[in-house]
């Protein structure tokens, strides 16, 4: 078993920053991939950015050059650096981790909320 336990959101004006940490704990020597999804009010859950315990990433496209997700194994610890906010950046933050067998956990999430 994996727990996750996202930080960092909170209220940010458009155009600013935010930086948001997940910690994984538990068997965490089995977790290849970990990544953070995002859930904006009446809307599906969708895919922000993912990171391989290699280093490669991947991120949606309309993240892409905004948003930079990092990793330390060291630390069991998944970054999504956030700029250039923008209003339809708000929404719920999920840190997601998948292991070896394809299992996937979720955090509980962290609201950003973006003002215009």
């Amino acid at each position: 078993q994996v727990q996750l336990v996202e930080s960092g959101g909170g209220l940010v004006q458009a155009g600013g920053s935010l930086r948001l940490s997940c910690a994984a704990s538990g068997s965490t020597s089995t977790i290849n991939t970990m990544g953070w999804y995002r859930q904006a009010p009446g809307k599906q859950r969708e895919l922000v950015a993912t990171i391989t315990r290699a280093g490669m990433s991947n991120y949606a496209d309309s993240m892409q050059g905004r948003f930079t997700i990092s990793r330390d194994n060291a630390k069991n610890t998944v970054y999504l650096e956030m700029n250039s906010l923008k209003p339809e950046d708000t929404a719920v933050y999920y840190c997601n981790a998948e292991d070896i067998r394809r299992r996937n956990y979720w955090g509980k999430g962290t609201l950003v909320t973006v003002s215009s």
